[in-house]
């Protein structure tokens, strides 16, 4: 089956979009914590748990990192796992980023201990790994399937051991990221297989 060169074109364009996206969230990251190290402590600006006035951190936080390490922890599997949903193009990859803060970022609030300050993209990262390991428990496509099998062998034990409580990290983000990147395979591609039918 042919491809029209516009339709091509267009997808290509919806790729590059996507892939821009995610460029520039890791760009803005590197930058947030160069000024953090440079101008003084902002990372202040993080989730605070059952403070209104910490609702602001939802948005913050994915941008926010204790220190180059813990960036470089998180640049490199949001990039990968980043790139895989780029792929399905600048719609898919908003909506995937923004069901998974904006439920990610929530449950963190909800849950994780009060008088505490949650920063850093992990929550984003293993929403990311449980969307393209779930999307194909939906979408029921072959290579969606595939990618989720490849996403756990890689991430699999990664997104275990985020879970468990340890000093210093918040598993309650790590948690809510993965129901985040669920509902978001959910949301974005339960009616793939009924309309595959027609």
């Amino acid at each position: 089956m042919s491809v029209h060169p516009a339709t091509a074109e267009r997808s290509e364009r919806e790729r590059t979009g996507g892939f821009v996206v995610i460029a520039a969230m890791v760009i803005l990251m590197w930058l947030v914590e160069t000024i953090d190290v440079v101008a003084g402590d902002i990372d202040e600006a993080g989730i605070h748990p059952r403070d209104a006035d910490g609702l602001f951190g939802i948005v913050a936080s994915p941008f926010l990192h204790a220190g180059f390490g813990h960036l470089i922890g998180n640049t490199v599997p949001f990039l990968v796992l980043g790139a895989a949903i780029a792929v399905g193009g600048l719609l898919r990859t908003a909506a995937v980023v923004g069901i998974v803060a904006l439920v990610g970022g929530l449950g963190t609030w909800l849950t994780a201990p009060s008088n505490t300050v949650v920063i850093g993209a992990s929550g984003l990262v293993f929403g990311f790994a449980t969307y393209l390991v779930a999307r194909g428990a939906y979408s029921r496509r072959p290579w969606h399937i595939a990618g989720g099998l490849v996403v756990l062998g890689i991430y699999g034990w990664t997104l275990l051991v985020g879970l468990v409580p340890t000093p210093g990290v918040s598993w309650q983000g790590h948690l809510s990221g993965a129901i985040g990147g669920v509902v978001a395979a959910r949301v974005l591609h339960r009616g793939a297989r009924a309309t595959a039918r027609v």
